[in-house]
């Protein structure tokens, strides 16, 4: 295969996405004491195809990339009256929109029809358009001042972190195999990006665009790339349905911030917060219409499950569906030793799911009495989620599932404990 087709490809798929069917949303965000709390969800696009990729132009616009008579062109929202205005017209498609500083203008990458695949100039007074990098296959950027650009370029089989000085039309290369996510860092003058040169481990690192210095931040969330900067130097990343916060100055690790699950959300792609902080777009599928209560449509729940969860290692090993009845064994080990287990069921009643279970010491003595059960009825099924009242399990991937299971304390407030799985 020639270079120029290989690359060809490798921008179709990198931009595209196979044009899944994603929408954009937008939520009123409101943070207090690492308290998230989402409100008044809308979609913005709510248009059949693929919609992806807002950014903020300011409190009470944004701009994102909407599917219209089957291309990809920029789309202008306003908040405030919910009117969308298409603000491109040309025969390639357009991606990835952002304000530039300083100007009436935005720029995009641009995939014609031809292949040829640049970062534009869109000047919203006239109009017109212009190429902004001539000679780098731009697949995502970022503007760090009015005249530099740092860039994912496109380059054999990875992305290479650029930076461009536009009024020069000079280019450097900073750092080779990078994902789509760069962004500025709140209260610096540095720049984040994703690392991916220990393959599987990707990591959020920090580069000074002037001296080239790199720092390491944090490990992604396993293979998510998708992040966006709080005003606070905390950062939101999305997995699944969820999304997750880590500030370095004050955390550890990743924690669980808000689920977007009860918004009927999954495979969460691109975030964007607002200059003022109040407003979250997020690009996110919606989850599948509810299924019957069979188990049949539960059967991606089997398998061996390993994970991490109270300060230890966690296995929950469920059968496949038979005899009108999935099984579980469930056990947790700190300091290498059985805390306890469990016994769990989910069976088919009276047309419904029910999940019952029963805990033990290591020793095999059970917490509950004889014919006493924990009972969890069933709430609903899609194709990627299961609810229970008080447990649930999301389908990540074929390989991996959260189970979210609600604890009660003893001054009755309720703690939701997420485990993630694989298998």
């Amino acid at each position: 295969m020639t270079k120029p087709l290989f690359l060809l490809l490798l921008c179709l798929s990198t931009l595209a996405f196979s044009q899944s069917n994603t929408e954009v949303f937008l939520f009123d965000l409101k943070t207090d004491n690492d308290v998230f709390e989402l409100s008044n969800m809308k979609n913005i696009s709510n248009n059949e195809g693929y919609d992806n990729q807002p950014s903020f132009m300011n409190n009470k616009t944004i701009l994102y990339a909407g599917t219209r008579n089957g291309q990809t062109d920029i789309v202008m929202y306003d908040i405030t009256l919910g009117t969308k205005t298409w603000i491109s017209s040309t025969e390639g498609g357009e991606y990835s929109p952002l304000k530039i500083p300083d100007q009436s203008a935005v720029s995009a990458i641009r995939l014609d029809p031809d292949g040829k695949q640049l970062l534009y100039h869109y000047d919203l007074k006239n109009n017109k358009n212009s190429t902004l990098i001539e000679n780098l296959v731009v697949g995502y950027h970022n503007w760090y001042a009015p005249t530099t650009v740092m860039s994912a370029v496109l380059e054999t089989d990875y992305l290479s972190l650029y930076k461009t000085d536009t009024s020069k039309k000079e280019n450097h290369k900073l750092q080779q195999n990078i994902g789509r996510s760069i962004h500025n860092m709140p209260g610096s003058k540095l720049v984040s990006y994703i690392s991916k040169e220990k393959d599987s481990i990707w990591e959020i690192k920090s580069i000074d665009p002037i001296s080239g210095t790199t720092k390491l931040i944090i490990e992604t969330l396993p293979l998510s790339e998708d992040m966006c900067w709080l005003s606070d130097q905390t950062i939101l990343m999305a997995k699944g349905g969820t999304l997750y916060k880590f500030n370095p100055k004050s955390d550890e690790s990743w924690t669980l911030a808000v689920s977007l699950l009860d918004y009927n959300l999954t495979n969460i792609t691109r975030l964007a917060i607002s200059p003022d902080g109040t407003k979250l777009a997020v690009v996110a599928e919606l989850m599948n219409q509810p299924l019957e209560p069979k188990l049949e449509n539960i059967k991606w729940i089997a398998g061996n499950w390993k994970g991490e969860a109270f300060g230890g290692q966690t296995e929950e090993n469920w059968s496949e569906p038979s005899g009108g009845s999935m099984m579980a064994t469930f056990k947790l080990i700190n300091d290498g030793k059985v805390s306890f287990y469990e016994i769990e069921i989910i069976r088919e009643v009276e047309n419904t799911l029910i999940l019952q279970l029963k805990h033990f010491d290591n020793d095999l003595k059970g917490w509950e009495s004889k014919d006493e059960t924990v009972d969890f009825p069933l709430k609903e099924i899609t194709a990627t989620r299961v609810v229970f009242e008080g447990m649930s399990f999301e389908k990540v991937s074929d390989n991996e599932m959260n189970v979210y299971v609600d604890i009660h304390q003893d001054n009755g407030s309720v703690r939701t404990v997420e485990f993630n799985y694989k298998k």
